[in-house]
């Protein structure tokens, strides 16, 4: 039980941590004229971003079913 309740805290911080991370004042911060390797810089913070909330989903999920 104790880890059910543990798994539920993580999922539910990794979700404020994606809609904080996507919401449009920290968005703002990458609206650069910059860019990576042609691309501008939001995009590749947006999905660079993307890619790690999945990854933190996917290990989340992986080290808790290995329990």
């Amino acid at each position: 039980m104790k880890d059910h309740r543990l798994l539920q805290q993580r999922l539910l911080s990794l979700f404020a941590a994606g809609a904080l991370l996507f919401d449009f004042p920290m968005l703002k911060v990458w609206l650069a004229e910059g860019t990576v390797v042609g691309f501008p810089l939001l995009v590749v913070v947006l999905f660079v971003a993307w890619a790690g909330l999945i990854g933190a989903l996917a290990w989340l999920m992986e080290t808790t079913a290995s329990d």
